[in-house]
Order: C-alpha cells, then structure tokens, then sequence
C-alpha cells in the first residue's frame, strides 16, 4: 500500500510542476532552521519517497525521480526504494552524477526547477543556482510543492512549551548577551540581526523547548537589535511567567509566520547567516528600505566559549551522567553472561539509569549500542529488524549522550564481553586509546585550530597504516544541540580557534568492516596552561567521568607517560564518582574498573 502511496504523490507532484511550468522539484532532508533533526511537519522528503533516512535528498522531473544518500543507508534506501518510482544515487560513488548533473541530463536548456526556499539555506541555494547555471537551468524558489500537496495526515508544528533556563545554569543575562552581540552586528555595518538557528535563538534569550528531538530548543526566529528583540512563534508556547520573563527582558512576542513579513517592512540592515534559509534572507535583501548582509553568525564563537557557570553546569552534568554509567557498566557485566540483552534493550537500561535523576531532559542524540561487526558502521543505530543478542564474547561500542537541565553529555566506549581480547583487537583497541590520550594531553597555544590539533590523535594509528573518516571532536552545547560549532577537531580545514571555555570532544576511532569497531570518546574543557614570552598556551581537561575499559588494552604498546595519564584520569573518576553511589556493588565494581595498570 505504502509503495502505491508513493506513486501516487509523485503522480500528483508531476502534474503540480505542469501546473506551475517547472521541469523538476527538489525536496532535500532540511528544515527553515538548517536544524540536524528535522521535525515531523517538514520531513517532506520521506514523505514523497518514503525513505526515512536522516540524510538524502529526493528529485522529481516530469518523467524521472531519483534519491541521492551517502553510505550510511544505501542498503535501507535500495530496500525503500524498491517498487517506486525512484531510483537510488550512491553519494560519493565514481559514476554517479552529481544534483545538478543529472538535471542538466534528464532536462531541456532554459528549464526551471523549484525549490521551497524556505528549507534551502541560502548558501545552498545559491550554490545550486550556480551548479545549474552551467545547464541554462533556472531555479525557482517561490513554491512549496507540499504545502500545496501534503494537506492529508501532515503532522502538526511541534507545540511544546518554552521555558526559561536559569540564570543559575546560563550564566549571563538576555541583556549582556545581547550588547555583546550588537557590538559584532553593528561592527559588520548592521543595525538588527535575523537569528534563524534554533540554538542560536534559545541561547540568545536563554530559553530551552522540547520542538525538535534530541535538542532542547523550540521552533521560532529572532529579531535582535540594540533596544530589545522579538521572538516568532507560536504564542501558545508561552505561559504567564515566560511571558513575564521576556517583558522584563524586553523581547517582544509575535506570531512565527509574521517574521517575513517585519523583515519585509525593516527600513535597516540586517544581518544573515548563510544558514538562514533563502526565503527569509531575500525577505530582508527586498526589505522596502533596508537590505541585508550576510555574513557568519556571531552567536555561534559566543556560544562555544562557555561562562563559568555553564562550566560548572557542564560538570554536574558529567557527574550524573558518570553515575547512571558506573551503574549500567556493573550491570551489563552482569546481564549479558545472564542472556536475553540485545542492543536495543541495553540502551533502553541506560535511559532507565539515567531518568533516576530529576534534572534528566532525554538523550543529546540516539544511542548508538553496535556488537562486534555492528561496530564497524560508524554511525549504526539498532532497529528491531537489526537489533543482536549480545553474547559473553566480543567487543560492544557504545555511543552515548543525554541532556540534563545543567548540560550535554556525549560519550563512547568500548567494551569487553567476553573473558579475552584477540591481538588484534587489542592492537586496534589500543592505538585509539593512544590516540585520545595524544589529544587529552596535547599543550598548544591559544587560538590554534583543531585541524592543526587532529594530527595528535591520529599520528600512531598512521605509523601503523590505520586511519578513521570521521571527525575527532566536535563542540557540545551547554543543555543545547550535543553538536555545535564554530570549532571542530578534524583533518580538513577548520580555521574556527580553540579557546579556553570550549568544549570539545576527543573521539578518534578504527573500523574494520565485518569484525568490530572502537571508538572512545570524552568531552574536554580547554583550560588555560601557561603564558611565555610567546604568547598564551592552554590544554585541555576531561570532564566525562567513567572508566575506560582496560582489558583491551595491549600494555606493551603504552609508554609510561601514557599509562601515567590513564591511571591518573581513573583515579579523579573513582574520588569523583564513589560518593555518589549508594550501592556496595557499584562501588567494588567502580573500584576494580579503575585500578591502576602495572
């Protein structure tokens, strides 16, 4: 039923482009806020090709229709896509064409293409203007094929309440914020700034929602200029003493859909981000007498840099974090030799550890619980169709975070099942220990960027010829998205510099397809370390507390320094974490995972 649902929406989509003159449609996985989870009422493109992929964007033309994904979900895809009318696009195959290559191919010269404009960042959009330029292929961005089509059991926008976030927990007032950031806009020849990202809004005014899974923000846009702001959203959002709260802050409150009217009517300039999405942005360049100009956020480098006490929020967050783990630790030791555990009803036990606590707000992002050869997906999450018993043998990775209402935690680690550990899996298992442990120590100075920090974690795996393609470390909120920039650790160029306050994690892995996959992963802190005569120098600090699984480790290939860091770092979780936990168990297990390496 549902691959004839298809079919008949992408029947209805052909007509609706005959209607408008338009030689194809574009639906990619984004929303107007360039949010990486996407709400419901704007997943229009597993709507249309019934592929519920996180990535993938689908495209339709008169006669074709074709969905590009990357490796992740080719096999999902291929099985989604079966019996429609879609065919599959191997993102970063040899062979296969680019978007706008296969429109230049499947489409007359001087055709149009649309667009929803309001889920196509601007920097999007005008790179896709450009690619099909080279075809004499127009884009237009003024229609919304589903708001047109989709009418039948869309969901709703996401309705759930804002609230405030403590001073106690964000550290710095509406106000301050707000001076600092006008001091950058005005900088930059502004007068007003739109804020479009999510983040970036609840952060701004130091609000907090549950609109979006896995982030704690709520659905709206920001106006903000020297003498107050306006939030747009939904006013049934907002309570009494929410309202009280922006009154007192002087934020202003207007309906969500009204935004592009005000930027429509600004008689200044306002600032974009590139991420803004394209509607808007062209909302505030045909403003009656204003114009805008588009340049980063500078809500983004404010935000990395946490204040004291969103630090302090940070640890207390790592600390019920550690004693939901130390708990779930002890107790998978136990279960699986038991049986009946499976990845997924191993992940549902952490939840249940971590919700004990009251400040517990959900999970950062979905746990990814992946054993032996499951470990080799990067970015594997069980479903029923995948989920593995989990057997007293091999190797379990596990990738995890949640959100307290004083912060964002996000942790892996590798865990022994069995009784041993193959040469192998020790060798691999212990070159990425080195490697966290290379970038945990690293001194550099102030301002450095985490491409130039990368090398650190990867420098022994290379001598051994092994490698990872993902990032090593990426900034994480303070009770905000679990990844947030500007700053990253990474081989390719990331010029965004790594200051004291940033968090960051430390997250370098090795896969090997078919067998296991390791990976282990702490939040850190940069903190200051010393100042020379050549200028500022800082480090960094672990914040995650939990032990790191020794009986993995090949002690041979460790230096004393490194072993010295280990023991050092198992030592705080142990002083750390034992007075918080009541059980005895928990306490001797703690205290065995952490003793000292010989």
């Amino acid at each position: 039923m549902m691959k004839d649902q298809i079919s008949k929406r992408v029947d209805d989509l052909r007509q609706w482009l005959k209607n408008y003159d338009l030689e194809a449609y574009i639906l990619p996985s984004t929303d107007p806020h360039a949010g990486e989870y996407i709400p419901a009422y704007w997943q229009c493109r597993q709507w249309i090709s019934g592929f519920d992929g996180s990535a993938g964007t689908a495209v339709v033309t008169l006669d074709d229709a074709a969905l590009w994904t990357d490796s992740r979900y080719f096999i999902a895809a291929t099985q989604a896509l079966a019996d429609t009318p879609f065919c599959l696009m191997k993102e970063r195959v040899e062979g296969t064409p680019s978007i706008a290559d296969w429109l230049g191919q499947k489409i007359k010269r001087g055709g149009k293409v649309g667009i929803d404009g309001k889920v196509f960042t601007y920097r999007d959009a005008l790179a896709l203007q450009d690619e099909l330029a080279r075809y004499d292929i127009s884009v237009v961005a003024d229609f919304s094929a589903p708001d047109e089509l989709w009418v039948e059991d869309r969901p709703k926008l996401p309705d759930s309440d804002i609230v405030v976030q403590p001073l106690e927990w964000a550290g710095e007032t509406v106000a301050s914020k707000i001076n600092r950031l006008m001091d950058e806009v005005e900088r930059m020849g502004c007068s007003q700034m739109l804020v479009s990202q999510l983040d970036e809004v609840a952060w701004l005014l130091n609000l907090r929602g549950a609109d979006v899974h896995c982030n704690p923000v709520f659905v709206a846009y920001c106006i903000v200029g020297r003498n107050g702001a306006t939030l747009y959203c939904d006013p049934m959002k907002i309570n009494s003493d929410v309202a009280a709260y922006l009154d007192q802050n002087n934020v202003k409150v207007a309906d969500y859909y009204k935004a592009e009217l005000d930027l429509m009517r600004s008689q200044t300039i306002t600032l974009v981000s590139p991420l803004t999405n394209a509607a808007m942005a062209m909302c505030a360049f045909n403003a009656e007498k204003g114009t805008a100009v588009v340049a980063d956020s500078p809500i983004a480098s404010m935000k990395a840099v946490k204040n004291r006490q969103e630090i302090r929020g940070m640890r207390q967050a790592m600390l019920q974090d550690g004693v939901a783990l130390v708990k779930w630790l002890r107790w998978l030791s136990e279960a699986v030799p038991r049986g009946g555990e499976t990845e997924l009803s191993i992940d549902a036990k952490l939840t249940e550890l971590r919700k004990e606590h009251a400040d517990f707000r959900g999970l950062s992002f979905d746990t990814i619980a992946a054993y032996n050869e499951h470990g080799a997906i990067v970015h594997y999450e069980a479903t029923p169709e995948t989920d593995v018993p989990l057997k007293p043998e091999g190797i379990l990775l596990v990738d995890t975070g949640a959100q307290y209402v004083c912060g964002t935690t996000d942790i892996t680690r590798t865990i022994l099942l069995g009784s041993s550990a193959t040469d192998e899996q020790k060798k691999v298992y212990t070159l990425v220990l080195k490697g966290h442990i290379a970038l945990s120590r690293l001194k550099f100075p102030r301002g450095a960027s985490g491409t130039q920090l990368d090398l650190a974690a990867r420098s022994d795996m290379w001598r051994e010829g092994y490698n990872f393609g993902h990032g090593t470390g990426h900034g994480v909120g303070a009770y905000l998205n679990v990844h947030e920039g500007p700053h990253q650790i990474r081989m390719n160029y990331m010029p965004a510099p790594i200051v004291e306050g940033m968090t960051v994690t430390d997250e370098p892995g090795l896969y090997l397809e078919g067998r296991f996959g390791v990976r282990i992963e702490n939040v850190l802190l940069c903190v200051p370390y010393m100042e020379t005569e050549f200028g500022t120098f800082v480090g960094f600090e672990p914040l995650t507390l939990c032990p790191i699984d020794k009986r993995l480790i090949d002690t041979t290939m460790l230096c004393d320094t490194e072993k010295e860091w280990l023991n050092d770092y198992h030592c705080h979780v142990v002083e750390t974490l034992l007075p918080l936990l009541d059980d005895e168990a928990d306490r001797d297990w703690l205290k065995e995972a952490c003793k000292p390496l010989g």
